[in-house]
């Protein structure tokens, strides 16, 4: 699996660009949100991908941040949407901004994105809302990473499987002031084999 890519940007043509790594050329699909921060032509980027295989065809998708391949991963387990209504979300709205209005219920502004109708935004709603606040951007140039040990251990736990209000419960329980999120993980995950 391909998860970062470091090279020279050689075109760009959204929804498309090409990055050259070590002689060979990657092509990528990107949101609009990549595009507005990308270099100039012949410069050094660095991209969090995402690769998708079907049974007909390969996809790799960047992201400038890891916050962004993380909704956009995030959105697509929801029914009904595809990696193409993933793109349009990320064009349309700042992950900050998307996990604030699923956290609003905000389905009215959620339709506003090209190819969400009322149903989808109300799915969006209520399959996310546990995992919009682990969205919301942490330091400056850190896109949508967690600020704290705890958000980290939380956010680590969801993606061994443990549901979000579960995750946050074990977090929470086993927390001390100056754990790090790998001690917290530990901990937790100890907990739960009791």
């Amino acid at each position: 699996m391909i998860g970062r890519l470091r090279g020279i940007l050689i075109t760009k043509s959204p929804p498309w660009l090409m990055i050259e790594v070590g002689g060979i050329g990657y092509e990528l699909e990107a949101p609009m949100s990549t595009f507005y921060d990308l270099p100039e032509l012949g410069r050094e980027v660095t991209l969090f991908t995402h690769y998708a295989q079907k049974e007909d065809s390969v996809s790799l998708y960047g992201f400038l941040r890891e916050g962004e391949r993380r909704l956009f991963r995030d959105v697509q387990k929801v029914t009904g949407i595809g990696a193409k209504i993933a793109l349009a979300i990320l064009s349309g709205v700042s992950v900050d901004q998307f996990a604030r209005l699923v956290q609003a219920g905000d389905v009215t502004a959620l339709t506003r994105i090209p190819g969400i109708g009322k149903k989808t935004a109300e799915r969006m709603v209520v399959e996310l809302r546990d995992r919009a606040a682990g969205l919301i951007a942490g330091p400056v140039g850190g896109g949508a990473l967690p600020v704290d040990p705890q958000s980290e251990a939380i956010t680590a736990l969801q993606q061994l499987g443990y549901k979000p209000v579960e995750a946050q419960r074990m977090a929470r329980e086993v927390a001390a002031p100056g754990d790090d999120a790998a001690g917290i993980i530990r901990k937790a995950l100890r907990s739960a084999l009791r």
